[in-house]
């Protein structure tokens, strides 16, 4: 008892210390960095222990130079696009800092206020790969809010897991990782498998799984690339649809056409850039001009040239073959034979992540949406209205329309202006995704060609089936048997389908079909 109360100050001297050196916090290690590089890098990984996010700029300045020891001792970090302080000295760093300091980085960030940090923090994290960093990431898992970073915190969880010693906790890790749908989880897992032979047969099961929802999310993603090509030649085909399937005109500038298009957005795209606000609102802007501008060549077209040669179709083929060729010499001798750079606006770029991890291009996308509008736009406007009843009018009569009172002529240039306004829309979208110059409508004339016929002539049900049909064969068959060969044989399967069905898919009455 003696010898007890002998100690007992001692004793109570020290409990009051533990609490100050468990305080030891943020103030009391910072001047720790200003000192030699063994120093900084105990500091840094005291800083990363400790978990206090206010040490993250600290040592990111520390990292990257812009740290800097004051005259009195204090520490300064340099912002961006300032000068030092004056008197001030740099504090510099060896590899063994930047590792330590790499290290607190990982493992503060996973803390920090920014989901963006803690996604970068897990990461770092996941690539690391060791058993130590599993008690930060379960705090910081159990923490996390952000769906994204959840996601992200679980996976470099599991894959710490994997590293542990214990067999419960990696079978934890490998039942995590069997659930996602991820190439790098199957290659983790695989690695496990090759480490630690005794977990074979858990391995092999979520590895499977794994294989199986990858299975499915190529499935989906060759699916949207094939709706995505399809709604391409739904809207270069839309309207070679009004000019041959109703009009019976082999019109074969129609790729020229939509080249027009592209080339309007350019220009509008270049007057909208002198002008701020209008800047963000080119592409929308572009698509009446370029259906204007194509629409009254398609209506000059027509009253010049081809309406005199009705009833011909070998002449009329020869005459917009070399009048589509005037058209491209005529835009290589104003724009230049160089490609021409359309910035797509903010709304329409990047990638959209949908259930599944499907990646799918927001471009894309956007494009799909916009065909869809202009086939239901053109199926109003042939349906709705008097321009449309007129047109049908004369495709199923001529002589009767004509002594009704309906102007022939004028309904032929109105409907060879409406197809040809149609291609100078789908120039527009074409200038998102294919380089703008003038081939631009070459590769697009012959699929066009093979929508239309396919899906029966003067069809716009049978041109939407047609096209999506034709793009999703197409994306389907490339990965078996590459670009060029899966494009010849959709081209031989078609030839085949039209010797049994010779008016296609869906087919119409009319002056197209006799």
């Amino acid at each position: 008892m003696t010898r007890l109360h002998r100690f007992l100050p001692f004793l109570l001297l020290l409990l009051l210390a533990l609490p100050a050196k468990a305080q030891e916090s943020y103030e009391a290690l910072i001047p720790g960095l200003a000192n030699g590089f063994g120093a900084q890098a105990e500091t840094a990984e005291k800083l990363g222990a400790l978990g206090d996010a206010r040490a993250i700029p600290l040592l990111q300045a520390l990292g990257e130079g812009r740290l800097f020891k004051t005259a009195d001792g204090g520490l300064v970090v340099q912002e961006a696009g300032k000068a030092p302080p004056a008197g001030a000295e740099a504090l510099r760093v060896n590899n063994r800092v930047r590792v330590a300091i790499r290290g607190a980085l990982g493992r503060l960030q996973l803390v920090s206020p920014d989901p963006a940090e803690r996604l970068a923090a897990a990461d770092a994290v996941s690539r690391s790969r060791s058993a130590e960093n599993i008690p930060a990431l379960e705090a910081a898992f159990s923490k996390e809010s952000d769906a994204r970073v959840r996601a992200r915190l679980g996976f470099a969880l599991a894959a710490s897991q994997l590293m542990a010693p214990d067999a419960a906790i990696k079978r934890r890790g490998i039942a995590y990782l069997g659930e996602t749908s991820s190439q790098e989880a199957r290659a983790l897992l695989l690695e496990a498998r090759n480490a630690d032979a005794s977990l074979a047969g858990e391995i092999d099961g979520a590895v499977a799984s794994i294989e199986q929802r990858l299975a499915i999310r190529r499935l989906a993603e060759t699916v949207f690339q094939g709706v995505s090509l399809g709604s391409v030649l739904l809207l270069a085909a839309l309207g070679l649809a009004v000019t041959f399937g109703v009009m019976g005109v082999i019109n074969m500038a129609h790729g020229e056409f939509v080249m027009l298009g592209a080339y309007a957005t350019v220009m509008v795209q270049e007057f909208c850039r002198g002008i701020p606000w209008l800047a963000p609102w080119s592409l929308p802007i572009a698509v009446p001009v370029a259906f204007l501008l194509t629409a009254a060549i398609g209506a000059a077209m027509e009253r010049g040239l081809i309406r005199h040669l009705y009833g011909r179709p070998l002449e009329t083929l020869l005459l917009t073959f070399g009048f589509g060729m005037m058209l491209q010499q005529a835009v290589r001798l104003i724009f230049g034979a160089q490609n021409r750079e359309v910035v797509s606006p903010s709304w329409m770029q990047g990638t959209l992540m949908l259930p599944g991890e499907i990646a799918v291009t927001q471009n894309r996308l956007w494009i799909i949406v916009f065909s869809l509008i202009v086939l239901l736009a053109t199926f109003a406007a042939i349906r709705l209205t008097r321009f449309g009843l007129e047109m049908r009018a004369v495709v199923q009569n001529r002589r009767i329309a004509s002594a009704m009172g309906i102007r022939t002529g004028r309904v032929d240039a109105m409907t060879f202006a409406f197809g040809s306004g149609i291609a100078g829309i789908a120039g527009v979208a074409l200038s998102q995704i294919d380089n703008v110059s003038p081939n631009l409508g070459t590769g697009y004339i012959i699929d066009s060609f093979m929508v239309v016929v396919f899906g029966g002539v003067g069809s716009l049900a049978g041109t939407l089936v047609g096209a999506m049909t034709l793009g999703v064969v197409n994306k389907v068959l490339e990965p078996w048997a590459g670009a060029v060969l899966a494009k010849i044989f959709v081209l031989i399967a078609i030839m085949l389908f039209i010797q049994r069905r010779p008016k296609g898919l869906f087919a119409l009455k009319g002056r197209a079909a006799e």
